[in-house]
């Protein structure tokens, strides 16, 4: 075997950290961003948060090939304005104006350096995301615990074992029995159900002592009568049938509250179908009667541990702001999630000063630190650009709501802006928009395409309203069917099959026309 040197010419993608950085920071939620903010001020000495709006940065970045670095706009003041019938614009306010005026002359007479960065070292922003998270630092008063605020008093939260211990202080009962009815409490769900039997709860404390698990298993059937006697109703039940029976026992007798508790003990399949016939044969009750014994039951709660279950809220902050300028719309920059920071003035200009003194990991670090600000720049105006493509395309969703949606798919907005479908996607997911009909995701813009009778086309969005819309007219006596919706979706000449009725009903939680049924 020959062996011969050759030269071959070829290319090929590589990602940067830079790139990687972007890609990443662009498909991160506004929480999420916080909290990357937050690591990055943490791990990075030469990054600050700017308390007013830092100037132009003067320390040079090294200049690379990757896009993030050639695509980067100053967007400080940033807003879009979209007028009917015309193409999209960037436009400034005068006060946005006469400030970049200001720093523009300030910069031409300050010496030029070697190396500059092309970009703004700040994106301002707000407070960082915690004021609206659960895990917002508790207000401080200098009141007394008597003059308490009240809504301070309602925030504080009681779980369903804490609200239940305190019930069981009140009852007379032997050490063992206690602690039968302590272990019972914690061993409930959140739904406020026991999920395991008595014998298997009485197996795993007992172990191989057969006696001991006897012994405990008649403890823990005591203690169940006294823990679903306790408040809420329906607490400590094994299923839903128990649960309906154990709030049912303290209603008032009558022929309703007689035939839901026959009810109960029947399947519950023909409860949740209403199946009105088979259950008065089976529970020997009129039809009446068990209608009005159905009512009884859907004023029930199946779920009584639910409202001590604490959710943490968190409130949705849009990350685009759209209002209504003139004929059109201006959309901008929510400037309340984006960060304000800067490179620390002091760290880096020390280590300018002292280039040549071992501080190649600190010149690095600086890098990091001013790739991080563009990224999120990057981040910020590329959303910006989508959210002004939306607005454009959907300018009749902005003027007569989610009726007059249109088809939209990622790839139209991807060619528009010559980006690639997945970046699209990225900047689409958990970006919300905040328009005159309320905050939508940027993903609820997009939506497939109907046929119509026209030869044109209808969005999945449009479909879905006019659906909801007929549901919220309908009798009550007598719910539109998938069939019947389809046939009236024909006559406003949409083509949708009954499975796809079927399928947006299903998207929109509004249940079949036999569960809508009133009795």
């Amino acid at each position: 075997m020959k062996q011969g040197l050759s030269l071959r010419v070829s290319q090929h993608l590589a990602l940067t950290p830079q790139l990687q950085q972007s890609i990443r920071l662009l498909q991160l939620s506004t929480l999420e961003l916080s909290q990357e903010v937050e690591q990055m001020l943490d791990e990075n000495p030469f990054l600050e948060i700017a308390e007013e709006a830092a100037v132009r940065e003067d320390f040079g970045l090294e200049q690379t090939d990757t896009p993030v670095s050639q695509d980067i706009r100053e967007f400080e003041s940033a807003t879009v304005s979209v007028a009917t019938g015309s193409d999209t614009a960037v436009a400034t306010s005068q006060n946005d104006a006469e400030s970049s005026a200001e720093s523009s002359t300030e910069s031409s007479q300050e010496p030029a350096l070697e190396e500059s960065w092309e970009g703004d070292g700040s994106v301002e922003s707000s407070p960082d995301d915690s004021e609206w998270g659960g895990d917002a630092p508790a207000r401080k008063n200098n009141l007394d615990d008597s003059d308490a605020e009240a809504s301070d008093l309602t925030g504080a939260h009681v779980s369903l074992q804490d609200y239940l211990h305190r019930q069981a202080l009140a009852l007379r009962l032997s050490e063992v029995d206690r602690a039968a009815l302590h272990f019972l409490i914690e061993s409930l769900n959140d739904d406020g159900y026991l999920e395991d039997t008595l014998a298997s709860l009485a197996a795993g404390l007992a172990g191989n002592d057969l006696e001991q698990a006897e012994e405990l298993e008649q403890h823990f059937a005591i203690t169940l009568k006294l823990l679903q006697h306790m408040e809420p109703a329906g607490v400590g039940a094994r299923n839903l049938a128990e649960c309906l029976r154990l709030q049912l026992r303290d209603a008032e007798p009558s022929d309703e509250t007689r035939a839901a508790l026959a009810m109960c003990q029947q399947p519950m399949e023909l409860l949740a179908k209403r199946d009105v016939k088979r259950l008065a044969h089976l529970c020997g009750f009129a039809e009446d009667v068990i209608k009005g014994a159905i009512a009884v039951i859907a004023r029930l709660d199946p779920k009584p541990g639910r409202r001590f279950v604490n959710v943490e809220r968190n409130l949705i902050v849009p990350d685009v702001i759209v209002v209504k300028s003139g004929r059109g719309f201006k959309v901008s920059l929510n400037r309340e999630v984006m960060p304000r920071l800067r490179v620390q003035d002091m760290y880096a200009n020390a280590l300018k000063q002292h280039k040549g003194q071992g501080g190649q990991a600190l010149q690095q670090r600086l890098q990091e630190a001013r790739w991080f600000i563009k990224n999120i720049q990057q981040r910020f105006d590329t959303i910006l650009r989508v959210s002004s493509a939306i607005v454009e395309r959907q300018k009749n969703f902005f003027t007569h709501g989610e009726l007059a949606m249109r088809p939209l798919v990622l790839r139209e907005i991807a060619d528009e802006l010559g980006l690639h479908e997945s970046t699209i996607s990225r900047v689409t997911t958990a970006k919300y928009m905040s328009t005159p009909f309320g905050t939508f995701e940027l993903k609820y813009f997009f939506g497939s395409a109907l046929g119509t009778e026209t030869g044109g086309n209808a969005s999945s969005t449009a479909v879905r309203a006019l659906i909801k819309q007929f549901v919220a007219s309908e009798s009550a006596k007598k719910p539109l069917s998938d069939n019947q919706i389809a046939e009236m979706l024909k006559e406003q000449g949409i083509e949708c099959a009954r499975r796809t009725v079927a399928k947006y009903r299903e998207a929109l939680r509004i249940a079949p026309a036999s569960l809508r049924k009133a009795l």
